[in-house]
């Protein structure tokens, strides 16, 4: 084979594995809440998953959340208050939110919200940790 002919599957190979640790992100579901117009604040506890994440995301249903104020509290009780002060829309899903330090284990997501920013129905907030 020639060189020229061997330098395209080559930089083609090369391009697949620098793609792949975008690909390569897990992203595992902690939980979900209903939330409804009439408090505006709730927790998700996570128990459906073990292990250590390094970064959170919010997913919302049905109707759009404005969200005040997000807490992630471990499970050596320490916790971290993100940054997100937006409205995610129906459908639509939040920026990953980075935690703080090393790989940390998830006890509950605590989340504050405007709760006249909800329909009738309410919204379903739902929360993926990333390994």
């Amino acid at each position: 084979m020639t060189r020229a002919r061997l330098a395209t599957p080559l930089l083609v190979l090369a391009l697949l594995v620098a793609a792949l640790p975008a690909s390569a992100e897990k992203w595992v579901f902690l939980g979900q809440r209903h939330v409804t117009d009439r408090i505006d604040r709730d927790s998700i506890e996570v128990t459906a998953s073990e292990g250590t994440f390094d970064a959170i995301r919010i997913d919302v249903k049905r109707s759009a959340v404005r969200f005040v104020k997000v807490t992630v509290v471990y499970g050596a009780g320490t916790s971290d208050d993100l940054e997100l002060r937006d409205v995610i829309p129906a459908g639509g899903q939040s920026r990953a939110l980075d935690l703080r330090g090393a790989n940390r284990v998830i006890k509950r997501i605590d989340f504050v919200y405007e709760a006249k920013s909800l329909g009738r129905r309410g919204a379903i907030v739902s929360v993926s940790g990333r390994r």
